[in-house]
């Protein structure tokens, strides 16, 4: 087919004011149409496509390949800088595979993250969620109104959803407590002449060397677990040392990050809607029983309304290709947004509403097609039970902090922020008029 000469001038995807709310950006390209090039803080030149019916079936459309040996020299020699050999023996996971090696592969994760299998791990997942609050708003005085400021992050989301993939993998206790959540940072990368570039090359170094000793430790000590059938498949040779490696470091950090970020992506659009957010703890806190549905839908819809998955990972077209329209190169990279599918009014009635009663709700928060997250009954449930935490245990949930002052995480393809400040509990009367305010 015939390209445009010359191709249109990229549009910037980054930077403060779009991590912040992308949803005006989002909105006008909309308008605009189904697909557009965009521009990366790394260099890249991409195309971005927005709208739920383009992104459903751009999703779902074979020609579009994962693996990087689709991609041509420019978008090669600007996105591919994880440096070797991590990048050769990390980056073999499922997000970057298509049929058949992709089904392989995919056939060793689904089973260990079946619905059923993760509904008997809800209790569990109770516990833990319960142990890490107790820890956080522990109250020297019993009979003290439970009250105090707490970063959600630091002591709940950061940790809720990596102690729990411990669990559903098999990771051992003593490796679990040495995971370093800075090593997830590798997800972010950055060029070889960035200032930054040694530590990045550190994470990678010691992640690498993590992975390393979890899957040794598999090997001498098996379990009937997701870690052990992983291990068990290279030594038959169902998949290469690199693909095994790769899955782990995909499981690790990609398993628990986007719930970490969820986490908070949820939280902040409940405390902004003050009246839902009283609706859905009266749910879960049984004062209002009419509608034991709410809590389901309630995270469908805030998984909808603002997804920590913003945008997908790239995809290719072998041969220069037409994609609703727009001439595609081949090689270049190819971007869903899910999150402007997920607010688009063609597809949901007043789609920047939070409306907790909507239904059906067909999001994309975890993809559409062969490459739909594995994970994503696992995640759902840890949601479920961490907003239900969070709202019954911390009683008058409010900011700490301006929330326009909330520092968005500048990932590129993940919304959340890596500190989020609320108060709990009685909140101190202002002072009575003609009173002085004490110091």
């Amino acid at each position: 087919m015939s390209l445009p000469e010359p191709l249109p001038e990229p549009l910037p995807l980054y930077g403060p004011e779009y991590k912040t709310d992308p949803y005006p950006l989002y909105r006008k390209l909309r308008d605009e149409g189904p697909v557009h090039r965009v521009h990366f803080p790394s260099g890249v030149d991409a195309w971005l496509v927005t709208g739920y019916a383009a992104a459903h079936q751009a999703l779902n459309d074979d020609r579009l390949g994962k693996n990087h040996d689709l991609g041509n020299d420019a978008w090669r020699s600007r996105a591919a800088i994880m440096p070797e050999p991590q990048h050769s023996q990390l980056q073999a996971h499922l997000l970057h595979q298509d049929p058949p090696k992709h089904t392989v592969m995919r056939r060793l994760v689904t089973e260990a993250f079946a619905p059923r299998a993760m509904e008997r791990m809800r209790g569990r997942i109770e516990e833990i969620a319960a142990e890490l609050l107790d820890a956080a708003v522990k109250s020297p005085d019993a009979d003290a109104p439970v009250s105090g400021v707490v970063d959600v992050v630091d002591a709940f989301a950061a940790h809720f959803p990596f102690r729990v993939l411990a669990e559903v993998i098999g990771l051992p206790a003593d490796l679990a407590r040495r995971f370093d959540r800075d090593w997830g940072k590798v997800v972010q990368p950055v060029g070889p002449s960035d200032p930054g570039r040694p530590a990045y090359e550190g994470r990678l170094r010691g992640l690498q060397a993590y992975i390393a000793e979890v899957t040794e430790e598999k090997l001498r000590n098996p379990g009937d677990d997701l870690l052990t059938a992983l291990v068990t498949a290279r030594d038959e040779g169902t998949i290469s040392k690199e693909e095994t490696d790769s899955i782990v470091f995909q499981l690790l950090v990609a398993g628990q990050e986007p719930v970490t970020n969820q986490i908070t992506t949820s939280l902040i659009a409940l405390l902004r809607h003050p009246e839902q957010l009283r609706r859905l703890r009266a749910a879960f806190d049984g004062s209002a029983q009419d509608d034991p549905g709410l809590p389901t839908r309630a995270v469908e819809e805030l998984l909808r309304y603002d997804s920590a998955f913003e945008l997908t990972t790239w995809r290719f077209f072998a041969e220069d290709s037409d994609l609703h329209g727009t001439g595609i190169p081949a090689g270049d990279s190819v971007i869903v947004s899910l999150s402007a599918a997920n607010r688009d009014p063609e597809r949901f009635p007043d789609a920047d509403t939070l409306d907790l009663d909507r239904s059906p709700n067909p999001h994309l928060a975890f993809g559409h097609g062969i490459h739909f997250c594995p994970g994503a009954s696992l995640a759902r449930i840890e949601l479920q039970i961490a907003i239900k935490a969070l709202l019954t245990r911390l009683p008058q949930l409010r900011f700490a902090v301006d929330d326009d002052s909330l520092v968005w995480i500048s990932a590129v393809l993940a919304r959340g922020v890596n500190e989020l400040p609320v108060a709990y509990g009685p909140q101190d009367p202002p002072p009575a008029a003609g009173c002085p305010v004490r110091h």
